[in-house]
Formats: structure tokens, sequence, C-alpha cells
């Protein structure tokens, strides 16, 4: 059986945030979750975690802010922000942006699933092309 993959869920209504997690949980992900950029930024300093799913809009430091601090950290771990695309019109550094409204539960878990996937690299088995091959290839 493989290990579970760990998301960390970042929200700062409790409500929306433990729907996530019951989401998250039933189909197979473990849960780590904070309700503060702050309290993230300790959770994710002590914890190996695949993927970061975290609110916009919230007080004090918001979720661009948060992805960004978390980067710096762990480039590697894929960062999802939820939000409001109007609200959020600006550059952000996470790797995606979904809108909470628009966004039914599958949608968001197929999104989830595929970034947590591009994080573990080639498959086991695939072979890798050489450089020199890869160019030869191209052209």
């Amino acid at each position: 059986m493989r290990p579970k993959k760990v998301i960390l869920c970042v929200d700062e209504n409790e409500q929306e945030l433990s729907i996530l997690k019951f989401l998250l949980t039933t189909h197979g992900y473990k849960v780590v979750s904070a309700v503060t950029g702050q309290e993230a930024i300790g959770v994710f300093s002590g914890l190996q975690v695949d993927l970061v799913l975290a609110s916009y809009g919230m007080p004090q430091m918001n979720g661009s802010q948060l992805v960004d601090r978390l980067k710096r950290i762990a480039p590697h771990v894929p960062m999802i922000l939820l939000g409001d695309p109007q609200a959020t019109s600006q550059i952000h550094v996470a790797d995606a942006m979904v809108a909470r409204k628009n966004c039914s539960p599958l949608e968001l878990l197929e999104r989830i699933k595929v970034m947590s996937a591009r994080k573990r690299g080639p498959r086991k088995g695939a072979q890798r092309l050489s450089p020199v091959t890869e160019l030869a290839a191209a052209s």
C-alpha cells in the first residue's frame, strides 16, 4: 500500500476547512490543517508536506504571501490557491489558482491529484533520453 500524500490546508474559515479536510481524507489523503499563515509556516517547516492548499483571503497574511514564504522554504512542493479570480488579479507565485465558487469538489480533487503527482518526477521504469538524443530528435 502506498503511503498517503500529506496535504496542508490553510483557511481562516474553520467550517470550510473542515469540509476540505473531510473531502480529502475520504479520498485517501492525510490532511494537516492551519487557520493562520504563521501556523501554516510552523507546520510546513516541521512536516514533509506533498501539497499546500491555501485560501487567498486570509487576514494578516493572505494566501499569496503565504505561498511566497513557503516557496522560499521548499520550492518543489506544489501549491494551490483557492479564491475569487477577480479579487486576485495580481500575479501570484502559486502553481495553480482555483476559483472557489466555480470549482466542483471533483474538479478540485482532480487538480490535487495532478499537482501532487508532479512532485514525484518520472515514473519508475520510464526511460529518459540522453541530452544528445533529445537534441537530435528536436532537429
